[in-house]
């Protein structure tokens, strides 16, 4: 019996392991923003708004907010991965906030105080990308399963 659950506990779905994978990912990017060298301008790294200059891996601009907001939603992919349920709207929904933040992003002028996060064009395609490829992880490793599925 023992070995029934143990094996019962050790087995992930699909939809789990991509919402651990994608959490992990998230909680790394926001580690890496704290780090010189693998952000750019860190000396210019401002706690939120368009003024700060730092750029992850050169590219994305990145603030204090911008980097906990990474740790963040990082920890709640890896916690709502324990269940397929909490693995699945982890994906669906942070998709469609992802999705939200790009709309944000693409309507916002850049040197505004409404860029609080801060936000740039590499940051806007990145997050079509992540909201899209999130939603349909979400759909597609789910397809066929009842919502009360492991």
């Amino acid at each position: 019996m023992a070995t029934t659950h143990s094996t019962r506990t050790a087995r992930h779905t699909n939809v789990q392991k991509a919402a651990l994978a994608v959490g992990a990912v998230f909680l790394l990017v926001g580690v890496l923003g704290f780090v010189p060298g693998i952000t750019a301008n860190y000396d210019q790294l401002q706690f939120a708004g368009h003024q700060s200059e730092a750029m992850l891996l050169g590219l994305f601009q990145v603030s204090v907010l911008h980097n906990i907001v990474h740790l963040l939603f990082g920890a709640a992919g890896i916690a709502l991965s324990r269940s397929a349920a909490g693995s699945k709207s982890f994906l669906l929904y942070g998709g469609i906030i992802y999705l939200v933040l790009w709309v944000y992003g693409i309507m916002v002028d850049q040197e505004s105080a409404g860029n609080f996060v801060p936000l740039n064009a590499f940051d806007n395609y990145l997050h079509l990308v992540l909201g899209v490829a999130m939603i349909a992880l979400s759909v597609i490793l789910t397809k066929g399963r009842s919502s009360r599925a492991r």
